[in-house]
This record gives C-alpha cells, structure tokens and sequence, in this order.
C-alpha cells in the first residue's frame, strides 16, 4: 500500500492539484489554447485509427494462433511480442531510418511520388501501431488457446457459416478479453511518447500529440498549461485503471 501511494497516488495528486490549483477557469482557458486543442485533436484522431485495426489485427492473430497447428507459429508470436522488448524510441528510429526522406530506404521513392510519412500524422499512426498492435492479441491468444474449438466446430456441423459462427459463438466467449485488450490498447495509444517523440518531427500544432505538448510547455516554464494538459491524460489513466479492474473483476467471476 505505501508502494502505491507513494509512486502513483501522490505523484497522479500533485498532478491534479497542480492543474487546477488556479481554478477551473485557468484550467479551462489552458486546455481552449489553439495548440492544446491541436494536440487533443490528433491524439484522439491517432487513438480512433490505430485502436480499431489492433483490434481486428488481435481477432485475426488471436483466432489463427490459437485455433490452428501451423509450422512458424511461435516464431511469429514472438513477432508480436516484439514491441514488448523494443525500446519505443528505437521503434521511432527504425521506421526513421525505414521511411525518413532522405536517408531512408523507402524515403526518396515515397519522396518522388508526393507520400510524405515521416514527420507526420500519418507517422504518428504508423509508429503508434507498432507500439500498441500486441495488446488485443496477446490478451485473446490464451483465452482462445483455453476455450477450444469445439463450439466453433459444434457450430459448424449444424450449418452455421463462418462470420454467423464467430457472432453467435467465438464473440461472446471473448467479449471480456476483447474489451480488456482495447482499453490497454487506447490506453497507450492516447499515452505512447517515446516513438512518436521521433516520428513527429515535433511541429507545434502539426505533429505533437497531447504527451508531446506536454513536454513542450514543461520546458517552456508554461507549468499551469502543462499540467492541466496532462491532468488529461492522468484521467484516462485513471479511467482505464478502474475500467480494467471492473472488466478482470467480470471475468473472475466467469460474466
């Protein structure tokens, strides 16, 4: 209990006694800046992209890995395991050293044909995919594994097709793993900084995400704006910590 009280409720109560310490109007007035905007608005683009095709991406990886015998299966789940293990900022790096427009591989061919990735949104996305695309996999993987096929298969004797299969069997079993993976994956995506930090090229109000923005006015001495930018993103946290409790306390019970 000290542990946690001193390294996340004392540091998550200074943040929010920072932030509106001036009142709610300063607080207000800190997040309505057109550059705060900005950042909200493409962290909340970059989170309505990136958590919708992990979550298809973890279905599909998760059914293929758990449902079927294949040779190279545990090579690629260690695939998926990678961003674990890679430091984000490397992972910003390679796609730098993969996509950049000058020195990168790909970087003068996309050049040429108008296709700028690199030091923008579409960076971001690109970048805050590789970081994120484990989540729903990796919570699906095990808890398909544990269930089997036999329902599937059951279905399939009495004439289900495949997508009314996966409705009205594999949807409801996985429901809680599913939304568990989600909120892990929206979690970080509205929070990864460390690949988008060298994707983005840090334009302000362009390519800076609300974490960005947030390191920008701390070393500007804008402490107020800072901190209400990242009260933000504390609430999310919060949030999906007391959603991930609600969902693991569902799933214990068997819901």
């Amino acid at each position: 209990i000290a542990i946690v009280v001193m390294f996340v409720v004392f540091p998550l109560g200074l943040i929010m006694k920072e932030a509106f310490g001036k009142g709610l109007k300063v607080w207000f007035e800190s997040i309505r800046e057109p550059d705060t905007l900005s950042a909200i608005k493409l962290t909340l683009l970059t989170t309505a992209v990136v958590v919708p095709l992990n979550t298809v991406f973890g279905i599909i990886m998760a059914w293929a890995l758990a449902k079927f015998n294949f040779r190279g299966r545990t090579f690629i789940i260690s695939l998926i395991d990678m961003p674990f293990a890679v430091s984000p900022v490397v992972a910003g790096l390679i796609f730098i050293l993969l996509l950049g427009p000058r020195n990168g591989w790909l970087g003068p061919w996309l050049d040429a044909h108008g296709i700028r990735l690199v030091f923008s949104t579409a960076g971001i996305i690109i970048a805050t995919l590789f970081v994120t695309f484990p989540f729903v996999a990796r919570e699906l993987i095990p808890l398909m594994r544990e269930q089997g096929t036999e329902e599937e298969q059951a279905a399939l004797t009495l004439g289900s097709g495949p997508w009314r299969m996966f409705r009205r069997v594999t949807l409801p079993n996985i429901k809680w793993g599913l939304l568990y993976g989600v909120i892990l994956c929206t979690a970080r995506s509205i929070g990864e900084f460390g690949a988008v930090s060298v994707v983005s090229g840090h334009i302000r109000g362009e390519t800076n995400t609300l974490p960005l923005h947030v390191e920008i006015l701390y070393n500007e001495y804008s402490f107020t704006a800072a901190f209400a930018a990242a009260s933000i993103l504390s609430l999310v946290a919060v949030a999906s910590i007391v959603l991930k409790g609600a969902l693991e306390r569902r799933i214990n019970k068997g819901g």
